[in-house]
């Protein structure tokens, strides 16, 4: 048995099936984005076993991508939750068969509250198809199923016509990046693209900072009491002049026998690069790959070092 033939097999006839799905593409796409375009109510993704998940991620898809939906379990609907489909819905309905008993079952009751219903199947000439306001053929050859029956290709069309429906839609609703992070501000995802400099920065009593007149032993207590490992020096008028990190610590040691007394200006990083509390966290994280750096002052317009950010707090909030 050569197994990796037949894995090859599998994933070659499951890729010519949906290249195949090509050939299908009519004007009925154009119908079926429009319908759910104008949907005012919500999408109701239904599928039994198998085509129950696929319709399960589907509805996930959609509501990630600013269209609100759901998935219904066909045969739970019919011992009631059908209760939470309402006049205004749109029913997607994905049966490769068209005939399955649950899903048959539930078609009168959509009829009832007048919803549309788009529907992915195989089988063009099925109760389901015939009772569908827009019908999109995911039928694939037989042979691409193992022993003509498990449903493999089958599920990967179904999948990738409900996927293509989800970007058709979003593109016609211009939803960007940023849209698709407010679905999602619990992930990387959407902390990348919402997640800012002052969500997470130290400021107040926590914020290292002192005057240019110090002498480093003075800078050294100040980065010890806030453990950043670091410290923004500022002039007479609160202005960041520089700043002194722990890497700077150990190269000024190596460099003076007895540094403790001198003046942090003569031994501080002059003009260090500083950030807005309004950058993305994302942004910042590049600045210090960019520069090397595990810590930025966090300044106002007038260049007033009122926070520090360090890498840390960037991957504990999970930029990273």
């Amino acid at each position: 048995m050569d197994i990796k033939k037949i894995f090859i097999n599998v994933l070659q006839n499951e890729a010519k099936a949906i290249m195949e799905l090509t050939d299908k593409i009519d004007d009925n796409v154009e119908k079926a984005i429009d319908l759910l375009f104008q949907c005012k109510g919500k999408i109701v993704v239904t599928g039994m076993g198998k085509t129950g998940i696929i319709a399960r991620k589907l509805a996930g898809t959609f509501a990630s991508t600013g269209t609100t939906a759901i998935y219904l379990h066909p045969a739970e609907g019919v011992h009631g939750d059908l209760g939470m489909v309402s006049k205004g819905d749109i029913a997607l309905i994905v049966s490769y068969s068209g005939t399955t008993d649950e899903i048959v079952s539930i078609i009168p009751y959509f009829k009832r509250l007048k919803l549309k219903i788009i529907s992915l199947t195989g089988n063009d000439k099925s109760i389901l198809a015939q009772n569908s306001d827009v019908v999109l053929n995911i039928g694939v050859r037989k042979e691409y199923e193992p022993y003509g029956i498990v449903p493999t290709a089958s599920t990967t069309t179904a999948l990738a016509t409900g996927n293509a429906l989800a970007v058709a839609l979003l593109e016609k609703k211009s939803f960007k990046p940023h849209d698709f992070a407010i679905y999602h501000p619990g992930g990387t995802i959407g902390k990348k693209l919402l997640l800012k400099v002052k969500d997470v920065m130290h400021t107040g009593e926590q914020n290292p900072v002192i005057s240019i007149n110090h002498i480093l032993k003075d800078a050294i207590l100040e980065m010890s009491s806030k453990r950043l490992g670091c410290v923004s020096i500022i002039d007479n008028k609160k202005r960041l002049v520089g700043i002194i990190t722990d890497g700077d610590l150990r190269r000024i040691f190596q460099k003076y026998k007895n540094p403790l007394q001198m003046e942090v200006s003569k031994v501080m990083t002059k003009n260090p690069k500083s950030i807005s509390a309004e950058m993305l966290g994302v942004e910042a994280l590049n600045l210090m790959e960019k520069y090397s750096i595990t810590m930025l002052p966090v300044a106002d317009k007038n260049n007033n070092p009122y926070a520090m950010l360090h890498l840390h707090d960037l991957i504990k909030a999970g930029i990273l």
